[in-house]
């Protein structure tokens, strides 16, 4: 037998509906925000991820990279933004007047170790603003995700919040952070050892107790702050803090990617232990111009569904998530399946969702099946009701039956509207 490999998994039926569940309640929140959907490529050339990330990142590190037939190298995406900014640039979106808002959803994918809620084909919603400086994006952006995770019934999450500065305040940190590491390199694990040559920031970001200690004695970006961004941190909290949206500062947060500037945030649930980011996000105010276009500012965000999910059921949240009224036709023989399938074509063309039974087992086998499928409502059919022109219609919650024929079954649809 032929398994799935390492780190992907299969959604069965009731899973692919919590999916989808999460994916349209996102949807509906975005558009209110005047968020537009995009869909991007599985795919891209690997120098824009290696550009937008950076070599060294562990996202940079982990890519799935291989050669086409003519030798290019492609990347399975590792996360969204990258590709945002690509079809922005190569669409020439630029020269629109505003911002431009989208949001996505989609698999990515990263070689990493497999654990609990941390998959190596993992599930991504996130929204991208370009175009916008202003410290009130960043509030709409934050509150976007806070409002989602309400909207769904998340009641355990919290906002953390930073700012890493810019270009030119930044290296003056980054130069007070190598110092300071470098006294104490002894203390930090052979992660933190190696991203202290490549990427200083990243060393804050270490999540083991060993280094947990030298971490919280380092100096914080805060204190190194230019006038600009000072400023505009300042805006960002007193936004949110009029919003009534409650945070934390962090000063010792940063995030995993190179592109990120000023203001980044990190949503987290208590319940997912070492791994309790559910959403993460932040300015990129330079990427655009990194990836060859003009000076454009912008900010997003990514949920990781697949955590989310786990935290809602952690909550003991009901994920029974359904689509409308089901009707199970139960059929007793050749006759009644004859007609059960005629009378879910009817059924069908009102827009009601309906399974017919094929396999002529037991009434009560075929009234444990709709029962398993949570079917609501089971029409049962036989010679006897074909030859009397009724049927059985059963109600599945109440144990209620009556006959119906079949002028009551074309226009079923209007009683069924109000009862589930």
């Amino acid at each position: 037998m032929i398994h799935s490999p390492r780190g992907v998994e299969d959604l069965l039926p009731q899973q692919t509906l919590q999916y989808q569940w999460i994916e349209k309640e996102a949807a509906f929140l975005f558009s209110l925000y005047g968020y537009e959907p995009i869909r991007i490529p599985t795919f891209e050339r690997t120098e824009l991820f290696l550009r937008s990330l950076g070599k060294e990142t562990d996202a940079g590190k982990q890519m799935y990279t291989f050669k086409d037939k003519k030798g290019r190298s492609l990347s399975l995406r590792p996360e969204a933004t990258a590709s945002v900014v690509r079809a922005y640039l190569q669409h020439k979106l630029y020269g629109h007047s505003g911002e431009w808002k989208v949001y996505y959803m989609g698999p990515m994918f990263r070689y990493e170790r497999p654990q609990a809620a941390r998959l190596r084909e993992f599930r991504q919603i996130g929204v991208e603003a370009i175009g916008e400086i202003s410290p009130q994006l960043d509030v709409e952006v934050i509150e976007i995700g806070a409002e989602f995770f309400k909207k769904i019934g998340l009641a355990n999450f919290h906002i953390q919040l930073n700012s890493i500065g810019c270009k030119r305040c930044r290296p003056v940190y980054e130069d007070q952070l190598k110092e300071y590491f470098k006294l104490n390199l002894a203390n930090l694990c052979s992660n933190c050892r190696r991203r202290y040559q490549y990427n200083i920031l990243r060393v804050l970001d270490c999540k083991k107790k060993e280094c947990q200690p030298t971490i919280k004695g380092a100096p914080v970006i805060g204190d190194y702050l230019c006038e600009d961004c000072q400023d505009h941190f300042k805006k960002v909290r007193t936004g949110l803090k009029d919003a009534h949206i409650e945070f934390s500062i962090d000063p010792h947060l940063v995030r995993g990617l190179d592109y990120y500037t000023r203001t980044i945030f990190e949503i987290v649930s208590s319940l997912l232990g070492p791994q309790a980011t559910i959403c993460a996000g932040g300015r990129y105010d330079d990427l655009v111009e990194e990836l060859g276009g003009p000076s454009i500012p912008a900010i997003g965000f990514a949920i990781g569904v697949d955590r989310l999910l786990v935290a809602l059921k952690k909550e003991h949240k009901e994920l029974h998530p359904q689509y409308s009224s089901v009707i199970h036709i139960a059929t007793l023989d050749q006759e009644g399946l004859t007609a059960g399938y005629s009378l879910a074509r009817i059924l069908r063309g009102q827009g009601i969702r309906t399974r017919v039974n094929f396999s002529l087992k037991s009434l009560s086998s075929q009234l444990k099946i709709a029962d398993k499928r949570r079917a609501r409502w089971v029409i049962i059919v036989g010679g006897k009701e074909v030859e009397e022109g009724k049927f059985i219609l059963r109600d599945m919650e109440s144990g209620h039956q009556e006959k119906i024929g079949w002028d009551e079954v074309k226009h079923l649809d209007r009683r069924l509207k109000g009862n589930g």
